[in-house]
């Protein structure tokens, strides 16, 4: 049966055997999602588990799918099945602290460079800052690779529950004040997107804009995978920074109004 028709069935009476023909259906967009994600993690992460987190997400979005807002189905699921999956990593903490607190420095060093600079930071000057040579620098990056395929899905604070990405693909309707905090949050990464470094955001574009892995990157670039993650990693740090301290200009609005 075609998914028009399964989901047109489904909504009339959610009969539980059409349900689980919609998400045979979608299992694929599950495991391409998972084959995306699991290039970019360490290899002691099993995509078995990745895949049942996904699972997992792919029944949310089945069941809180509303077709009238027009949205086509797989584009609904995606931040769903994504944020499943990141759900499940952080739970399982499989991100030593020394890794997030490193993380923590590195975004730190790029903002305070850049803001001091006004352009992108070299990696003598983000290495100078950090204390540490550039062989040192590049070992840090490899390990921070990993985190950075969260980065673009993290909620923008604590008290909004707007990601990054929706701030670039609005996939649901949002309130007024959603719509508001979005078109700044978008409008701040649009421009920190187009001030990176050729190589960097052409990374960034093909990677979340046009869902390519880094390894079809790394051909399309004829550099190696491990370059491109290197790229990659740079570049969300450089994001982070800037959108750090909008944050922290945000608050700071917050408090004195």
């Amino acid at each position: 049966m075609e998914p028009h028709n399964l989901w047109k069935e489904y909504l009339l009476n959610k009969a539980p055997a059409v349900k689980e023909d919609l998400i045979v259906h979608y299992i694929p967009l599950v495991q391409k999602i998972v084959k995306k994600m699991v290039c970019v993690l360490p290899a002691y992460m099993q995509q078995d588990d990745l895949f049942s987190y996904g699972i997992l997400g792919l029944l949310e979005a089945i069941d809180r799918y509303n077709p009238n807002l027009g949205i086509p189905f797989a584009g609904f699921a995606v931040k769903r099945i994504k944020g499943a999956i990141i759900d499940g990593i952080r739970r399982e903490d499989w991100f030593p602290v020394t890794v997030r607190k490193r993380a923590g420095q590195v975004e730190q060093a790029y903002q305070k460079i850049e803001l001091q600079v006004g352009r992108n930071a070299t990696d003598e000057e983000i290495a100078s800052e950090l204390g540490i040579s550039l062989e040192e620098l590049s070992k840090w990056l490899k390990t921070l690779q990993y985190i950075t395929i969260l980065s673009l899905d993290e909620s923008f604070s604590e008290e909004q529950e707007v990601c990054l990405m929706d701030s670039l693909f609005n996939s649901e309707s949002p309130n007024p004040l959603q719509i508001t905090v979005e078109k700044e949050i978008k409008a701040i990464l649009a421009k920190a997107i187009a001030g990176l470094p050729e190589k960097e955001k052409v990374v960034i574009s093909l990677y979340y804009f046009h869902d390519l892995s880094n390894k079809e990157i790394s051909q399309i670039l004829e550099l190696s995978p491990s370059r491109i993650s290197q790229l990659h990693t740079k570049a969300i740090f450089r994001l982070r920074g800037k959108l750090s301290l909008y944050k922290k200009n945000l608050r700071k609005g917050e408090r004195s109004g």
